[in-house]
Formats: structure tokens, C-alpha cells, sequence
């Protein structure tokens, strides 16, 4: 497995495309994280914001590099035809694509926490100036906080399990742009799709089931009884829609691919 890893951390350390998506996270989400740290208003005591979640909102455009990282990651290897010797050097496919999972995910686990805690600071600095006051009873962002905690770390483990996710739907495509418009539209197009549902109950179900959807809820910090799934069973479901895509492009990687 450590011949493995080192041959996949060399493909995407050789290449420009994978550190230019990480920096663009990183980037992307901190600059979005801010922007709404900056214009959001909270004018009076008690204007029921949640102050961690406005701080991390960033994470979901963050989102959309991690997974182009994974479709990069895999595709890139078909397009050029360098599948073929990869899959000679290292015959045993699901152990490959083990490795390329640990790499990915690795990488995204450094970003994603640097995004993540620029994200935080971003918020502690510039919501006071927007009404996020202890008068307003909002202290200042800190990770000391418990829920504070849960929801940074808890994006950290989104966006790791979003790679991870973009990973298996890449190697089940494999071609670059099919794989980028299905992991995209999954990210974002479904999500659109579940609020045009009329039945209340019908969209609550979907909601729950959405990928995006229930991962965020790791990002609530007040309310949570109107969430219609809690925060870390919400990270599970995105966690199983990961697992089943890994397993899933596993198996195909394994009987299909020559």
C-alpha cells in the first residue's frame, strides 16, 4: 500500500492542475466565508443568526475545487491514456484506487482544515462590525466553543468526504467533463430541485437524502430541533453517499476497465 500512496502522491504532485484547486479552495472558501461575514446584519439582540454557520458558508463553494481535485485526480489518468500503465504497475485496482482515495482525501484534509480556519478567523474579525456583538448576545467566534468546534470540524470532515464522494463518481465516468457535470449537479443542481418539491413531507425526505443538504446540518450551531436531521447523522449520510460511491467505482475499476 505505501508503493501505492507514493506512486499517486507523485502523479498529482507532478502535475500543476491539482495545487492550483487546493490554493482555489483554500482561496474561495476563505473570500466567501468573509464577504458574508461582512455583509450580513444581525441589528438587534436576539436576531436568531447563527453566527458559526454565516462564518462558514465559504465551504460551499470550497466545495466545488475539492471535487474537481477528484475528478482531476482520475480522469486526467484516462484522457492521457496513463491509465494503462498505471493499472500494470499496480494490478491490484481496488488498492490503487485505496491509495488514490488516501491522497486525495489527505490533501483535502489540509486545505480544508486551512480553509476552514481562515473561515472561522474571517468571522471572528469582521461579524462583530456587522451586529454579532456580546450585547447582541453573540461572543466572539472561538473554536474553545463546543459547537464552534463540532461545525469547523465537522466542515473539515464535508469536504473531505465530498473528494471522496467526486473520487468514486470520477473513476465510475471517466471521462472529465461528464464526471465534473454529475458531481456538480449533485452539489448543486439537486439541492435546487428538492425546494421546487410541492409536499412538504415529500421534501423533507429528500432533504435528508441529499448529500449536501445533510452534511451542511454539521454546520448548525443554533436551532438544531428544526433541522430535519441532526448534525453528525447528517455528516453519516453524506458519508454513506461517499462510501457507496467509492465502492461503486471500486467494483467497476475492478471488472470493467482493461
Amino acid at each position: 500500500m505505501r508503493r501505492e500512496i507514493h506512486a499517486e502522491w507523485t502523479k498529482l504532485r507532478t502535475v500543476a492542475g491539482p495545487a492550483w484547486l487546493l490554493a482555489g479552495a483554500v482561496v474561495l472558501t476563505v473570500a466567501l466565508s468573509a464577504l458574508a461575514a461582512a455583509v450580513v446584519s444581525c441589528a438587534t439582540a436576539g436576531c436568531g443568526q447563527d453566527a458559526a454557520r454565516i462564518s462558514l458558508v465559504g465551504v460551499q463553494l470550497g466545495q466545488a475545487m475539492v471535487a474537481l481535485l477528484a475528478v482531476v485526480a482520475v480522469c486526467g489518468e484516462y484522457s492521457t491514456g496513463m491509465i494503462r500503465t498505471s493499472l500494470t504497475a499496480m494490478p491490484r485496482r481496488t488498492t490503487a484506487l485505496a491509495a488514490k482515495a488516501v491522497v486525495v482525501g489527505g490533501l483535502t484534509l489540509g486545505a480544508g482544515t486551512l480553509a476552514v480556519l481562515g473561515s472561522v478567523l474571517a468571522g471572528r474579525l469582521l461579524l462583530p462590525g456587522s451586529g454579532f456583538t456580546a450585547a447582541h448576545g453573540y461572543p466572539p467566534l472561538s473554536l474553545a466553543d463546543g459547537p464552534t468546534l463540532r461545525a469547523a470540524v465537522g466542515s473539515v470532515l464535508y469536504l473531505v468526504l465530498i473528494a471522496l464522494l467526486s473520487l468514486g463518481l470520477a473513476t465510475a465516468v471517466r471521462d472529465s467533463a461528464a464526471a465534473a457535470g454529475a458531481v456538480i449537479g449533485l452539489l448543486y443542481v439537486f439541492p435546487v430541485v428538492i425546494l421546487m418539491v410541492a409536499d412538504p413531507e415529500a421534501r423533507r425526505l429528500l432533504w435528508t437524502l441529499s448529500p449536501t443538504n445533510a452534511g451542511l446540518a454539521v454546520q448548525t450551531t443554533v436551532d438544531l430541533a428544526s433541522l430535519p436531521i441532526g448534525p453528525w447523522a447528517g455528516l453519516g449520510v453524506l458519508a454513506a453517499w461517499s462510501a457507496a460511491s467509492l465502492v461503486g467505482g471500486g467494483l467497476l475499476l475492478r471488472y470493467r476497465d482493461a
